[in-house]
């Protein structure tokens, strides 16, 4: 028998856009921050919970179970099992799915989960080619061996290959996922001028929020060694204009195409968690939760079309319950470019789309534009893209609480070509 999941509190860092260097934390830092202040707030203590679950694409060689080097930083104690999962952009949310499952499951009643990941620090690895000439320098014994193999040097063996260029390129279709998303804007006849202009209602709409305070509850400053203190999301920029956008050149497709560094997401740093609870464990602790999560969805799809992941997940996921998605309070889809939630919105009110992919005789239509990513999104806030899955669940509680209640999906695309959703209600 299915039982409530309750989210009881989330905080995330200030997600801080990489500026062409290493950025001042590491993600296991990131993590370690936002996850100590949120459990100092809260009736338990940090030993008390059941697992800590943290969602990571990229973790470093000496943080690669990086759930369980945060769980023991923040404290949680020896006993505290800590684990990481990963589903590329979608990493944080699969920690949420994993701790619904176990506590569903009864193995767990208490968990922290959420995702993290440090962009910034993304490896620059040496090619093949200088692997090979490596591995043959320290294989020579001799001298003139060495000297052998010193005259197969070549200057461009040096070149680095760009790790974080190889973790956003698809294996299966050999696609940047800036491509994929090339590839949307051409089906659903997507212009430049369109996705820029959704660019800048992203910016202007982060800015909003900011001004507004509606990010302040979630977000825990941090501070680096030098003591410069982060307080925000760095990457909003208010200056951002349909007429500045339109001065960038395509980064993806640099003949044909439309997707640029300005409509895309940001390359960022940062971490969100989640406090999950089962029934007995709000009882237990007397734990006074924000909201549920009352289903969830994942779904796959071709590789070069992964940003309409939002659409396969979601759909099933509201038939499910008998929605639509105009019954939605709030919406939250990951901006992973304009063009990708433009294409999603088209998707969802193409009558032959949803009939050959989802049987429906009729489209859905699109969530109201008031109701979608109403606080901005990753175009301007930036996409760490294990933390993503895990900070749009969390925005989404706090607008709809911030609202008077009410039920929301968040969803995000994946690389590799999926789609994740949750369902989300708030508790009065």
């Amino acid at each position: 028998m299915s039982q409530d999941i309750y989210i009881i509190d989330g905080a995330r860092t200030p997600f801080l856009k990489a500026r062409n260097a290493p950025g001042p934390f590491a993600a296991a830092d990131l993590a370690t921050t936002a996850g100590r202040a949120l459990l100092m707030r809260q009736r338990f203590d940090p030993d008390q919970l059941d697992e800590v679950i943290l969602g990571c694409a990229s973790p470093s060689p000496d943080e690669v179970n990086i759930g369980r080097v945060v769980a023991l930083r923040m404290g949680c104690g020896l006993k505290v099992p800590g684990w990481t999962v990963m589903r590329n952009c979608a990493s944080g949310m699969q920690a949420l799915d994993s701790a619904m499952s176990n506590i569903r499951a009864g193995r767990s009643q208490l968990v922290l989960a959420g995702g993290v990941d440090a962009l910034s620090r993304a490896p620059l690895l040496f090619s093949d080619t200088m692997v090979r000439w490596l591995s043959g320098w320290y294989a020579a014994k001799t001298t003139g061996a060495r000297v052998a193999q010193l005259r197969r040097f070549r200057l461009g063996n040096l070149a680095p290959v760009i790790g974080i260029m190889k973790g956003l390129t698809d294996p299966i279709v050999g696609q940047l996922m800036g491509q994929t998303a090339e590839n949307l804007a051409w089906t659903f006849g997507i212009s430049r001028e369109q996705m820029d202009a959704y660019a800048v209602q992203s910016h202007q709409r982060v800015a909003a929020a900011q001004d507004a305070g509606h990010f302040d509850a979630e977000i825990v400053p941090l501070i680096d060694r030098d003591g410069t203190v982060y307080k925000a999301d760095d990457g909003l920029r208010r200056d951002a204009s349909p007429a500045g956008l339109a001065k960038l050149k395509p980064f993806f497709d640099k003949q044909y195409g439309q997707v640029t560094a300005g409509n895309s997401s940001q390359i960022t740093d940062g971490a969100a968690w989640l406090v999950l609870a089962s029934a007995a464990a709000v009882e237990r602790f007397g734990l006074q939760p924000l909201a549920r999560i009352v289903d969830s969805e994942w779904a796959g799809l071709a590789p070069d079309q992964m940003g309409l992941g939002p659409v396969h997940a979601a759909v099933p996921l509201l038939q499910r319950h008998g929605l639509q998605p105009r019954d939605l309070d709030a919406w939250e889809i990951n901006e992973a470019f304009a063009a990708q939630v433009i294409a999603c919105l088209r998707a969802l009110q193409d009558e032959r789309y949803c009939r050959e992919h989802f049987g429906l005789a009729q489209a859905p239509g699109a969530p109201l534009s008031d109701r979608l990513n109403v606080d901005g999104g990753a175009v301007a806030l930036g996409h760490p893209v294990g933390a993503s899955g895990a900070r749009i669940v969390l925005h989404l509680v706090n607008v709809l609480r911030r609202q008077g209640g009410g039920r929301g999906v968040a969803s995000i695309c994946i690389g590799g070509g999926q789609g994740g959703a949750m369902l989300v209600e708030t508790v009065q």
